[in-house]
């Protein structure tokens, strides 16, 4: 098995090099997308207008074939006594988390209100105004293991912004439920209004409304599997979205001067994902050979290995370049979710040249994981290249900016000859003509 690893290490210098960043940019897309008109797709319109048309009745029948979990509506919604219960259980079993997740929130919490343009004085212009979303849903994962951490990078730059009403769903797995650790940072934020459902007829459920959820959100966050972001992608218009969320990803730019170790280790933090992507650029052989070595020790000793070792041959590479400039324009073509500079002292001036990223993590002791967990920026982030147009998730886009404009009569008459003249240019003889009435006066 960790023969097979051997392929991953590439030289800039060989010939179509390119094939393999290309390999792993279209083995993402196939992870994430839906080819239009496949069956997948065709089954995902059928889940859609299913929920539409069909509301509860739908949602019931999906969760049974898809999850597995036989749900009539009155136990789609988490009671606040279960609530109260859950939080109580992760109380009891683990304190010292609780005081961890209670600690994250507030990392996340500081730094959004740092970050927010809404309150901020100096952004205070007569001529625009914001206004919260006033209700957004958040899919939280928790098929193959619970997700806390979600619900905290999507929860609390909401509630930063001053979105009031949460909408929390998450698939019923733990004892036909959600994770009691979910649900107790759910009591933790405040949020009241959870559901037991997954998967795109959850997704379908925000968009549209049933019985159950009576009133449709106005924005969905979060990630998912592939179903969960095609739904996504299907009802965007109807609703707003964050992104289109693929596998998770990191690109390492490392030299001589960065632990082997280490890089493989945050390699395999990716890719133990399953789905997941891990590329290493580097400008020295020597150090890329270590990698790959310390990548195959530590391999072994994972429980998931064979999965693992799957997802490093399709989505990970390990590549030579011949300097640190063009390892820098090729990492900015690459824009990965994650990019990780572990070079020394040329750390920070390597990330200084970095444009196409959703986060960077600056030196040896930054890996992915501090900023997944601990660090504050949200780790809801662009995928697949997105990162040349995607940002972060923030408290800035649970905002919507209204333009105010406000004339009086002395101001109107100073600039109405201009204004008419470009309406008669378009042939708008109506605009014109509502700007030459308050001028007859």
């Amino acid at each position: 098995m960790s023969d097979q690893l051997d392929k991953i290490l590439i030289s800039s210098s060989t010939p179509d090099w390119h094939a393999k960043i290309r390999e792993i940019h279209a083995a993402v897309r196939q992870a994430t997308y839906f080819e239009d008109g496949s069956d997948e797709d065709n089954q995902l319109n059928e889940i859609l207008s299913g929920v539409k048309r069909r509301k509860n009745g739908a949602i019931q029948e999906y969760t049974k074939k898809f999850d597995g979990v036989l749900l009539t509506p009155d136990l789609f919604r988490v009671s606040q006594e279960e609530l109260v219960k859950a939080h109580k259980v992760v109380e009891k079993q683990s304190f010292e988390l609780l005081k961890s997740i209670r600690q994250a929130i507030k990392n996340v919490k500081k730094y959004q209100q740092e970050i927010f343009v809404g309150n901020k004085k100096e952004n205070k212009h007569p001529g625009i105004k914001y206004t919260p979303i006033k209700r957004v849903g958040i899919c939280v994962p928790g098929a193959s293991a619970p997700l806390p951490s979600t619900l905290i990078m999507c929860a609390v730059p909401a509630q930063v912004a001053g979105v009031k009403e949460i909408v929390v769903v998450s698939p019923p797995r733990y004892k036909g439920s959600i994770h009691p650790v979910i649900l107790a940072v759910c009591y933790e934020l405040g949020i009241d209004e959870v559901y037991r459902i997954g998967g795109a007829q959850a997704v379908a459920a925000l968009a549209y409304g049933t019985q159950t959820i009576k009133n449709p959100v106005d924005k969905i966050v979060g990630p998912g599997n592939q179903w969960v972001q095609m739904a996504k992608r299907k009802v965007f218009g109807i609703v707003d979205i964050d992104a289109i969320a693929g596998p998770s990803e990191v690109l390492i730019i490392a030299n001589d001067k960065a632990n082997p170790s280490w890089v493989a280790a945050d390699m395999l933090s990716q890719t133990e994902h399953a789905p997941g992507s891990a590329v290493v650029f580097t400008d020295s052989q020597k150090f890329a050979g270590k990698t790959l070595e310390e990548l195959k020790k530590q391999l072994n000793l994972l429980s998931r290995k064979q999965e693992t070792a799957k997802c490093l041959t399709n989505f990970g590479a390990i590549i030579i370049f011949e300097n640190t400039q063009e390892v820098i324009v090729q990492a900015n073509i690459f824009a990965p979710e994650h990019l990780q500079i572990q070079c020394g002292e040329d750390s920070r001036k390597i990330a200084e040249k970095i444009s196409n990223a959703g986060a960077i993590f600056i030196g040896d002791y930054s890996p992915v994981a501090v900023g997944d967990y601990w660090a504050g920026p949200s780790h809801t982030l662009p995928t697949g290249t997105s990162a040349r147009f995607f940002s972060a998730l923030s408290a800035n886009d649970f905002i919507k900016s209204t333009s105010i404009i406000e004339y009086d009569k002395e101001k109107l008459a100073e600039s109405a000859e201009d204004i008419i003249r470009l309406a008669e240019a378009e042939g708008l003889d109506a605009h014109a003509k509502s700007i030459k009435i308050r001028q007859q006066n």
